[in-house]
């Protein structure tokens, strides 16, 4: 088993550096020390797009920043587990969510179903997590369109915040993994929308042999998330060892990110109808069975999270703050189909509820 050179000399640090373990104390260090943080990135990368010479590349870049923000901020929670990288992690983070939210616009509201384009455009995402990658002509396949450099600033920014982490080297292929499903999903899932459907089932069908019980769409769900990237990012500034990755995936991978993005997708349901946007919850017979599968996601990714090596009680601070940002968002009283998911809120404890209090200051203070 491989054990890092660092193990004698950081050691103690690494041990006192953990999350709170009283989550009044985690919420006060998230925004007293990380939402600033936040903030300066969103505004820095906010001022660079608003100077990107195409109007097109430029609204989308000030609206993924302006109506998805809560993404980047979400993911930065994990910087509170650790302040000796806070501010490492808070830039990697919000960049790499900068450049998901960015292309996600650009397949999704540009009126384009151009798979090989989705791919061209997503190797900047692969890039991002290859400390040493060249940069490639992203827009390649619409015309080149000039964007001053944005999304190679992003790519760039992730790649130097990535050699900061002493121990990324024992992360980054699975890193890599979680980007090349995220990047192969958003190439499928954009693509004319009566071929969506049977092209993400062939797509996911090699995969969802390995997680027994896991239906096909649940996987691309979870291969829709970021959070599992953003967990490896944090396990590499800590003394980890071969052991630790294989954990983390086991615990992330289909339940935290699955449990994320179906919340994300359960509460966009009448907002997908009318844009026409695939919405995995659809998947579901009813919305009870949808209800009762995210349950089932969350109560796996509790049990699985709660003796991670690493960053203390982050884990589960993270699957109930999940529950509180999502199911206090305004679009769930508005959706009689969804209000009822808000019971699981109670169901995971007063810290949950605690978190969902949280989230509706953040929304009123952001």
């Amino acid at each position: 088993m491989h054990k890092s050179p660092l193990a004698g000399q950081r050691e103690v640090f690494y041990l006192t550096s953990v999350t709170p373990k009283r989550p009044t104390v985690f919420l006060y260090r998230l925004f007293h020390d990380v939402m600033p943080l936040a903030r300066r990135q969103i505004e820095r990368w906010t001022a660079k797009a608003d100077a990107i010479p195409d109007s097109e590349l430029r609204q989308q870049a000030l609206s993924s920043l302006q109506h998805k923000r809560f993404h980047a901020d979400g993911g930065t929670v994990y910087a509170a587990a650790h302040p000796a990288f806070a501010a490492t992690l808070v830039e990697l983070i919000v960049a790499l969510q900068t450049i998901s939210d960015y292309l996600d616009n650009l397949c999704d509201r540009c009126a384009r179903y151009d798979a090989d384009d989705f791919r061209q455009l997503h190797h900047s995402m692969r890039d991002a997590v290859r400390p040493n990658a060249p940069l490639r002509a992203y827009y390649a396949l619409r015309g080149q369109p000039d964007d001053g450099g944005y999304l190679a600033d992003l790519v760039q920014t992730c790649q130097r915040c990535i050699q900061q982490l002493p121990q990324y080297a024992l992360v980054q292929d699975q890193v890599a993994w979680y980007v090349e499903r995220y990047c192969e999903l958003q190439q499928h899932k954009h693509i004319e929308p009566h071929l969506r459907t049977s092209t993400l089932m062939a797509w996911s069908a090699p995969y969802t042999a390995e997680f027994e019980g896991v239906e096909w769409w649940e996987f691309a769900a979870a291969s829709g998330s970021t959070l599992g990237m953003f967990s490896l990012f944090l396990a590499a500034t800590y003394d980890i060892d071969d052991e630790t990755v294989p954990k983390i995936h086991e615990s992330y991978f289909p339940w935290v990110c699955g449990l994320h993005i179906l919340l994300d997708y359960l509460i966009d349901l009448e907002e997908d109808a009318q844009e026409g946007d695939f919405n995995f919850i659809e998947c579901y017979a009813d919305k009870q069975l949808a209800r009762r599968r995210i349950k089932h996601f969350a109560k796996q990714s509790w049990r699985r999270c709660k003796d991670m090596p690493y960053g203390g009680s982050i884990h589960r601070f993270v699957i109930q703050g999940l529950l509180g940002m999502y199911l206090s968002d305004t679009k769930v009283h508005q959706q009689r189909a969804v209000r009822k998911a808000k019971r699981m809120v109670y169901q995971f404890g007063p810290t949950a509820w605690m978190f969902y209090v949280a989230c509706l200051v953040y929304r009123a203070i952001r």
